[in-house]
């Protein structure tokens, strides 16, 4: 099988099951192509050995007949989950080198499920970025066109997909992180809602925000690997302790009134006009209307509702998270782990010099917009106030919920921007996230999905937005989608 890189995981595993490839195979092969595509800058750190011990150790449980989904199935993790036998940097000089004692959540109940991990990928540090060129490490480049960037913070884990190097991989979405990148890159991603996989062992960011979510070639793939990283934990305070439906197995689960031909019957999407600006980008909206359409087709009915809140979601994050963020990254000083500057005259002084020289540019500009505005004076007149607007950004989409079962619209403005377009306009970036805050601040279930093809043959994204722990019937209708079309299964040129 000398395409087994195209595999998607359920198709891995089903090729496992019929004993038509082993999981060594599959990793030796991976990991070649890996190493051969080295330049897109996906991946920080790649353990050969012990990827392969992973294998054989599925192989053996296989042949002593034991089944899974993700049995011997190769993947990778974003580097912001911290992992025993792999370093963690975050993306950042203030973690080179890190080894950490235990293993996320996340990365345990994934090896659990018999996962193999080839290695930790790239992301904007701390995951505070929307184009993968904030890593310390160097930018990741998107595979359908190396000069543009793949998005951010999880960039690294879509690059990866999109090029075929995994089927599946680890990503975290505070804003966007997970969604973005998905549809920047033409794979799929879904932010599961806040609470429902364990932050227990991910590198803070906003942690209020932060949710860990998977990356894969179609919704099939996402439900599998949901399955296993999803679930109550009691060492993460903001678990949410709500029944697991078994998100693969409600896939092929009957709508009520559903038919063959139109699966999706009874479906209402919800269009809200502030999604389709005058401003959103003609190339994104044809891509949009089109993949609607075919939603139509399959049963669905669109309805227009509003999210009149929308726009105010930019100065509600970029207060609420960097003053998490201001917080969190406090516990990086250079005295019991991470960075520690060589030379310093006091105790005060090595904290400045090892703070100034671990952190890059964008971390330092959001530790200080987070110190300011919690700050004496400032916290009622900012921090305050963008949690009350928050609060009523969360009540629009529930006012949308009682017209219609899932959100649609873009994911982002455009498609993917050349490395470093807006190096110098970190406010640009900061736009481009208007479609995927909401979302987040209001911590509902997000996902995006391959939807055709924009300028320069850049793929769109196509976001779906769905209720308070309603993942299923936002991957069912990812599902029934991606059953009547092929745009997640194109692949880059050269990959």
């Amino acid at each position: 099988m000398k395409d087994l890189h195209r595999l998607g995981v359920a198709e891995m595993g089903r090729a496992l099951d019929a004993r038509e490839v082993s999981s060594t195979e599959l990793t030796k092969h991976l990991l070649a192509r890996v190493a051969a595509h080295e330049q897109l800058g996906a991946f920080l750190v790649v353990d050969e050995d012990h990827a392969l011990q992973q294998a054989k150790a599925a192989d053996e449980r296989r042949a002593a007949g034991e089944r899974g989904a993700l049995l011997g199935v190769p993947m990778a993790h974003k580097d912001i989950f911290v992992t025993q036998d792999l370093p963690t940097t975050a993306g950042s000089k203030m973690l080179k080198g890190y080894l950490s004692p235990f293993d996320a959540t996340v990365v345990a109940k994934l090896a659990h499920a018999g996962a193999v991990a080839l290695g930790k990928l790239n992301c904007d540090e701390f995951a505070m970025g929307s184009a993968n060129e904030n890593s310390a490490y160097g930018a990741v480049h998107n595979p359908w066109d190396t000069t543009r960037v793949p998005g951010g913070s999880s960039g690294g884990s879509a690059a990866a997909v999109a090029a075929r190097l995994v089927p599946a991989a680890t990503g975290t979405d505070t804003g966007g992180s997970i969604r973005q990148p998905s549809g920047f890159c033409g794979v799929t991603g879904i932010k599961p809602t806040y609470g429902r996989c364990s932050r227990y062992g991910m590198i803070a960011f906003a942690s209020s925000l932060d949710q860990a979510g998977p990356m894969a070639q179609s919704a099939d793939d996402c439900a599998l690997l949901l399955d296993a990283m999803a679930g109550f934990d009691e060492r993460d305070a903001t678990s949410a302790n709500e029944p697991l439906p078994g998100f693969a197995a409600s896939l092929s689960k009957p709508r009520e009134g559903a038919t063959t031909a139109q699966p999706l019957k009874g479906l209402r999407i919800g269009l809200p006009a502030e999604f389709f600006p005058a401003a959103l980008a003609a190339d994104v909206n044809g891509a949009l209307r089109t993949a609607l359409g075919v939603f139509e087709q399959l049963g669905a009915t669109l309805v227009d509702v509003s999210l009149p809140r929308t726009e105010l979601s930019i100065p509600v994050y970029y207060i609420i998270a960097p003053a998490e963020a201001s917080s969190n990254l406090s516990r990086f000083d250079g005295v019991r782990y991470g960075h520690r500057a060589e030379k310093y005259t006091d105790l005060l002084d090595m904290y400045k010099k090892s703070r100034a020289q671990g952190f890059g540019p964008e971390v330092k500009r959001r530790i200080m917009i987070g110190t300011y505005v919690l700050s004496h004076g400032y916290y009622d007149a900012y921090y305050l106030q963008a949690q009350k607007l928050r609060r009523m950004i969360a009540d629009d989409f529930q006012q949308c919920f009682g017209q219609c079962d899932v959100i649609a619209g873009p994911v982002a403005p455009t498609v993917a921007w050349h490395i470093g377009a807006q190096g110098d306009d970190p406010v640009a970036a900061y736009l481009a996230d208007i479609f995927t805050l909401p979302a987040s601040l209001a911590g509902l279930p997000g996902m995006s999905l391959p939807a055709g093809f924009g300028e320069g043959g850049m793929p769109v994204g196509l976001q779906l937005i769905g209720n308070y722990f309603q993942e299923a019937p936002l991957l069912q209708a990812a599902h029934a989608f991606q059953q009547a079309t092929d745009w997640h299964t194109r692949v880059p040129s050269g990959f």
